[in-house]
């Protein structure tokens, strides 16, 4: 059953949508259209969905839009769409927490301080949903993501759901391997049960350092390249003269260089030929060839 065939029958309790704009999802605010967006009512309805989709369909997963540079020609396929959808969350024994991939981090990071739950406060500064933060192994402030799983568990584009152990992944930073066509749709974490009730505070003080070294006052997405070991990308470019550098609307932070922010109308493109620049002046300025973090998906516009 194609998914032409889907759009004809009740099968599906979530919100199919076509040739979506995605600008408006994406923390960037730039994106081409998405062929199929859907947004499930839950796993059990996600299955349905991509049990029934045609076996060659690109899926694309996509939750508050961080990390993501979607191109200005779109996504030829499907976007699941999971913010405010997977967003199931449940405490069970001390320490224990099961999470959807659609609940956002920084959730996680309030919900665990308030139970005396301590070690997941660096979740507060990540700015996307915990489904992204187990693709890539999210990290901010010293603490990584995988460091609090236990357990996942997976669907894929057959719609069967499956279960593994942390100890299954090989975890890098900022890299999870992962088979293809398999996505991350829960986890449970194990949390340590905190000695103080100071969590609430050490959140506070990660967001307000956040504020105080990020442009959250302009659309960006975030840290733009990996840092190198033993250094770190905002340096490279700051000493490569780089800060404030602009292509079109796209333009490098004045005020943490590894961020690239739209200062109003920026077009994928831009950003795209903006993440290139640095990257080859860095290297020939620096020797050095920085990896990007945010992932840059979708087709390019057609004239």
């Amino acid at each position: 059953m194609m998914l032409a065939m889907i759009e004809n029958t009740t099968q599906l309790a979530g919100e199919l949508l076509h040739n979506e704009p995605l600008a408006r999802y994406t923390s960037w605010r730039v994106g081409g259209q998405a062929k199929h967006f859907y947004k499930p009512a839950g796993v059990e309805d996600l299955q349905v969905y991509l049990a029934n989709i045609a076996k060659n369909e690109k899926v694309v997963w996509l939750g508050l839009g961080s990390n993501v540079l979607v191109r200005d020609g779109g996504i030829d396929g499907s976007v699941i769409y999971t913010r405010g959808c997977l967003n199931q969350m449940e405490f069970a024994a001390a320490g224990e927490l099961y999470v959807e991939a659609g609940v956002p981090c920084a959730h996680v990071a309030k919900q665990s301080v308030e139970r005396g739950l301590t070690g997941a406060e660096f979740l507060a500064g990540i700015p996307g949903t915990m489904g992204g933060a187990l693709a890539m192994n999210a990290g901010a402030f010293g603490g990584e993501t995988w460091n609090l799983v236990d357990s996942v568990l997976l669907i894929n584009r057959q719609g069967d759901l499956l279960e593994r152990k942390a100890a299954d992944f090989k975890i890098g930073y900022r890299s999870v391997m992962l088979n293809e066509d398999e996505w991350f749709v829960a986890a449970t974490l194990k949390i340590p049960v905190g000695k103080d009730k100071q969590g609430r505070d050490k959140i506070r003080q990660l967001l307000a350092k956040r504020a105080q070294t990020q442009p959250t006052n302009l659309p960006s997405g975030g840290s733009v390249f990996k840092n190198p070991e033993g250094d770190y990308a905002a340096r490279l470019i700051e000493a490569s003269e780089l800060k404030g550098y602009q292509i079109g609307a796209a333009q490098v932070s004045e005020k943490h260089a590894n961020f690239i922010v739209n200062t109003g109308g920026a077009s994928a493109a831009e950003i795209e030929q903006l993440i290139l620049y640095v990257q080859r002046e860095v290297s020939a300025q620096k020797g050095i060839l920085l990896e990007t973090e945010v992932r840059i998906i979708g087709e390019e516009a057609t004239i």
